[in-house]
């Protein structure tokens, strides 16, 4: 670490506390985020958080970086616009299960096969936690929580194959109750060019009764366990991502693959930001259309 660089975790707190629920998953994700940001020796001037709604969208409040909390659904796309017009901003996007596999989940199979620049946090409780615990798209197959009047019987979306399908570049997945392997899997997710996915379990202790911190822990298995895994093989993660009886956590797939910023001349020389557009005059673009 650079001699100059002196910041703390806590230095990216704010003013507010943070208010989940005691136990709940963003607070291990929170944690995670600060450490990182220090392990790779960012400052809070240089990020970009774009939160989506649910409970994990109140977290624009707690951490000191550039924040946008957005509507339902659209992290992936305000973080992919925030990343193209400041493209040396690290852009982070945190939101819930319901959010971007929901109403979200037309963005994020494009922003994967675009493979842009973004690392996407998807904190995965099965549930819609802020609306009342109704299932969310991860949950299905008999699945029953909160509010839900019935049982869930239909196949639920399941994020890791989903995006080696779409063609993310890093996919992962990590769990709340093991923060030295999450600050891991960020790190390497941030640092990664191109779209990253982390799949972070994060048990809802309100609405959930089958998955929680019990349960993940006596499924979970690590990939880098496994000697033989080969993280560059797509064939080999999509497999792995369908398990069930056992659920592996780390990363699945890594691999190099240029990302769409590289494919604009708009920003090959300065970031958009940085244009000065006030001397340009659009008075023969607007006159071809009198």
């Amino acid at each position: 670490m650079r001699e100059e660089y002196r910041l703390k975790p806590s230095d990216f707190n704010t003013e507010r506390r943070p208010t989940w629920c005691r136990g709940c998953g963003n607070y291990a994700i929170h944690d995670a985020l600060k450490k990182v940001f220090v392990q790779l020796e960012l400052y809070p001037h240089q990020i970009i958080m774009v939160y989506g709604t649910g409970c994990s969208g109140s977290g624009v409040n707690f951490l000191r970086t550039y924040g946008f909390h957005c509507m339902h659904g659209r992290a992936i796309p305000i973080a992919a616009g925030a990343g193209l017009a400041a493209h040396k901003m690290t852009v982070i996007a945190v939101s819930g299960d319901g959010d971007i596999m929901g109403a979200g989940g037309n963005q994020f199979i494009h922003a994967c096969r675009r493979n842009i620049n973004i690392t996407c946090i998807l904190v995965d409780n099965h549930v819609y936690g802020l609306a009342g615990g109704q299932v969310s798209p991860t949950g299905g197959n008999d699945y029953k929580a909160g509010s839900a009047t019935r049982v869930i019987s239909v196949q639920p979306i399941n994020p890791v194959s989903l995006a080696i399908a779409s063609g993310a570049t890093f996919i992962a997945r990590g769990f709340s109750g093991d923060p030295l392997q999450l600050r891991e899997i960020l790190k390497k997710a941030v640092r990664h060019r191109g779209f990253s996915l982390i799949d972070v379990l994060a048990p809802c202790i309100i609405y959930s009764s089958v998955d929680i911190y019990g349960y993940y822990r006596r499924k979970i298995y690590r990939l880098e366990d496994v000697k033989s895994y080969d993280r560059s093989k797509k064939a080999e993660a999509f497999e792995k991502s369908l398990e069930n009886d056992r659920l592996p956590t780390g990363i699945f797939y890594k691999v190099d693959e240029p990302v769409y910023e590289d494919t604009l001349k708009q920003i090959d020389r300065k970031p958009l930001i940085d244009h000065i557009i006030s001397d340009i005059d659009i008075n023969k673009l607007l006159n071809r259309y009198y």
